[in-house]
């Protein structure tokens, strides 16, 4: 039998299930969330972004004590603790996943566990870890299920050899030799924590460059960073079969001339992709269309069934990012709300890779904003002219604007290099207040930061740059 009426559920407690619960809760809304997991956060926080991150971090740091030399400070006797490395790891993930729960208690927000599915017009049953069954009420339907990694047809994770995200962040000892099969930002950065903690890395991926999604000569720096530092690379390459052995993996590819080629190692990420979390979860008792088994929605993130929204990874045609999902949960809920809220612009959002170095960008690249006709000037300033960038040692890469030569309106900025990930944050504000490339050249950058080489390369657009 219906329990309580909920003004609104959500279905999963990722970046935007999670998000979108606590603004409802602060606009007042009777809201629950059911979260299949025995803890609160998705796969960002649990096996993705932030595990992820501190792992990179700690990367970094095993990094600077290696080339500590350099900076006039002599180190004996370090080594990689990998227990103690996942344990910090674990910790993180923990301390913010129970200050989701915290959160969700300061705004009165309920939390079922179990799998939840749309049993019809407002009604989400939940199925418990024992097979029992409950059934809620709802005014309205958030659907946050997120998504999966993808396999390569006729293999399977086995934690071991064949491994996801999800698996490889519990390898119990770094491997001495690791392919990994795709070079979008999970392939890149896996490839850049392993490197470093001293696997002998190779990246397969089948076009005809890294990190695809980004303009191509940030593609080509990462591609050259990359070889420096030793991290095989191969594009163009075309993955025929992975198998098994008693030790390891080997992998048969085809290289971009056609020759055939092996590979052995003793683990393999596949990095293929991501799969949305659609099926068997009552979407097909709704009017919600999909496409490719993503969900169609509005503006307001509205499916075509009344009172029923989805955001995050399931929504066709959004990028699969947890800021993503979580921007989609506050439009979501807020309309839900029945108060004022912008659509996202889409064109504005920042993606962030952290590899070594790190990529950030937001807007059009230069290829796809020459496509839309529009007459391109593009300024760029190397951190190798950024005095922070020499004080860090750290002064390989650039940052690319590219701007409408008319009027000055950024279309895209593109970065590789020191701390990008924190720098784009500027160019996305200028968009989103359709500032021009003159406000970003006479808005003053203190000094020394890194922040000048964003002043620097919008000068750049008129060829006005200072320290190159």
């Amino acid at each position: 039998m219906a329990e309580t009426t909920y003004d609104v559920a959500l279905i999963g407690s990722g970046p935007g299930g999670y998000v979108a619960a606590i603004r409802a809760g602060q606009l007042g809304l009777k809201t629950v969330v059911v979260e299949r997991d025995n803890k609160l956060g998705g796969t960002c926080l649990h096996v993705g972004c932030i595990p992820t991150k501190a792992l990179l971090f700690d990367a970094e740091l095993y990094d600077r004590f290696q080339n500590s030399k350099e900076f006039g400070i002599e180190t004996k006797g370090f080594s990689v603790d990998w227990a103690a490395v996942l344990a910090r790891k674990s910790k993180v993930v923990t301390k913010l996943s129970k200050g989701i729960e915290f959160l969700f208690r300061k705004n009165k927000v309920e939390w079922i566990r179990g799998f939840g599915r749309i049993a019809g017009p407002g009604r989400v049953s939940v199925t418990d870890d024992k097979n029992q069954q409950r059934e809620i009420q709802a005014k309205n339907i958030v659907v946050a299920t997120g998504s999966e990694a993808k396999m390569l047809p006729g293999l399977q994770a086995d934690g071991k050899f064949i491994l996801t995200n999800k698996e490889i962040l519990e390898l119990k000892s770094v491997p001495k030799s690791m392919v990994i099969i795709g070079a979008g930002a999970v392939g890149v950065e896996f490839a850049s924590i392993f490197h470093r903690f001293g696997s002998q890395v190779t990246i397969l991926e089948m076009l005809p460059h890294a990190v695809p999604l980004e303009d191509e000569e940030i593609s080509a720096e990462l591609e050259k960073a990359f070889k420096k530092q030793g991290i095989a690379l191969h594009l163009g390459a075309k993955v025929e079969k992975v198998a098994k052995t008693a030790t390891g993996v080997t992998v048969d590819w085809q290289s971009a001339d056609g020759q055939p080629q092996k590979l052995q190692a003793e683990t393999c990420l596949v990095a293929v992709g991501r799969s949305p979390n659609t099926q068997n979860i009552g979407l097909e008792r709704t009017r919600a269309q999909l496409e490719r088994g993503f969900v169609k929605v509005n503006e307001y993130m509205q499916t075509a069934e009344p009172n029923v929204y989805a955001i995050g990874d399931i929504v066709a045609g959004s990028p699969l990012l947890a800021h993503v999902g979580s921007a989609e949960g506050l439009v979501a809920v807020t309309h839900i709300a029945g108060k004022a809220t912008e659509p996202i612009n889409y064109n504005q959002i920042p993606n962030c890779t952290y590899t070594e170095p790190e990529v950030a960008s937001v807007g059009l690249t230069e290829r796809k904003a020459r496509g839309a006709g529009h007459k391109v000037r593009v300024g760029k300033f190397p951190f190798a002219g950024n005095s922070k960038a020499a004080i860090l040692g750290d002064q390989e890469g650039f940052i690319k604007i590219v701007s409408d030569e008319r009027y000055g309106e950024i279309l895209g900025v593109h970065m590789i290099g020191p701390r990008v990930t924190e720098l784009i944050a500027e160019a996305v504000l200028a968009m989103r207040l359709e500032g021009t490339v003159e406000d970003l050249e006479r808005a003053i950058h203190p000094h020394p930061t890194l922040t000048e080489a964003v002043s620097e390369a919008a000068h750049a657009v008129h060829g006005m740059a200072i320290h190159i």
